[in-house]
């Protein structure tokens, strides 16, 4: 097997992973601000911001997911007898989030339940997919190439953690989604909650990091040994600057360096992630060489990749120039 395509292969399925996390985060993150909006036209403003955008969003899902299974049998034979419940109940979350979405339009005697519905499955799937996130970091109990663990292995306090920090996330990235496409109420409302969630976000990844390789030492070996603290301590500290910048910005009346500032801690973090397991998939056992398919399925699927995914960024790179500017009161794609 040629050494580099399962590297090329893990890229094509991080990039979709971290193209996922952007862009269903902010609407995710609509969907947990949603309760906190005081009355129905300021909710219909939040979900008309995302309503063109949100279900080609999940697509990156899709491809992540089907990437991981052709590319990465292995990985995916045992990452998803680890983490089945977890994964069960973040796709019936989207389902029931996605159903909510359509029917809260028409269903207008029921609208407050639909409501509830939007905003308990964003806030269910975000945690789950925190906890999966925290599943993966902690490792999973590998035994002659299978999953040897228990049904419950991931559930664990760094998993909450993880499920709390990527709901707090979503959440930041929702308000200055909400700066930048909204006006009058709804972004007052959301640039005030905007600093107290960036702070939130800030101490949770503090956590994390300081969490991680305390209790995992292939992880602290990864950040602390020499000469490897001077290559990656500038991750934590432009972390810190570019977080610094976002409450500027937020403070200032800025209106999209503040997404586009979450989006730069979302990347970091993404960044951080990557550099604690790499070259593990299925921490701690087993690497991306270990779990990868044969060379010709990787080429194939390979050829399929490099000529639909620039359709896939075309279009909705058309499609947010299409829906570009902001969302005003009684403006929507319904």
């Amino acid at each position: 097997m040629e050494w580099y395509l399962p590297v090329i292969w893990g890229l094509i399925i991080g990039v979709a992973v971290i193209m996922y996390v952007v862009l269903d985060g902010f609407d995710l993150g609509i969907g947990i601000l949603f309760p906190f909006a005081k009355e129905e036209r300021e909710r219909d403003t939040m979900m008309n911001t995302v309503a063109p955008f949100w279900d080609g969003n999940e697509t990156w899902l899709i491809l992540g997911g089907g990437g991981l299974w052709v590319a990465f049998p292995k990985a995916y034979a045992v990452v998803m007898p680890a983490l089945y419940l977890p994964v069960i109940i973040m796709l019936l979350a989207l389902v029931f989030r996605g159903v909510a979405f359509e029917f809260r339009w028409v269903a207008m005697t029921s609208r407050r339940w639909w409501n509830a519905a939007f905003a308990g499955g964003s806030l269910v799937a975000a945690f789950a997919q925190g906890v999966i996130l925290g599943g993966l970091v902690q490792g999973i109990t590998v035994k002659d190439g299978a999953f040897a663990g228990g049904p419950l292995d991931w559930a664990t306090p760094f998993a909450a953690l993880c499920g709390i920090g990527v709901v707090i996330g979503y959440a930041l990235l929702g308000a200055t989604w909400l700066i930048m496409k909204t006006e009058g109420t709804v972004a007052e409302r959301a640039r005030a909650q905007a600093v107290p969630l960036l702070l939130a976000v800030l101490a949770l990844m503090a956590a994390v990091s300081l969490w991680t390789p305390i209790a995992f030492e292939r992880i602290a070996t990864r950040w602390f040994s020499q000469p490897n603290i001077f290559f990656l301590a500038p991750v934590p500290i432009v972390t810190v600057l570019v977080a610094l910048a976002v409450l500027h910005w937020l403070k200032s009346g800025r209106e999209i360096l503040p997404f586009l500032g979450t989006v730069g801690l979302f990347l970091l973090g993404f960044v951080g992630l990557a550099i604690s397991t790499f070259p593990y998939l299925v921490p701690p056992s087993l690497t991306v060489w270990q779990t990868a398919a044969a060379a010709p399925s990787q080429i194939l699927m390979l050829f399929g990749v490099i000529f639909l995914l620039p359709v896939v960024l075309g279009y909705m790179a058309f499609v947010y120039w299409i829906f570009r500017g902001k969302v005003r009161e009684g403006e929507g794609y319904h």
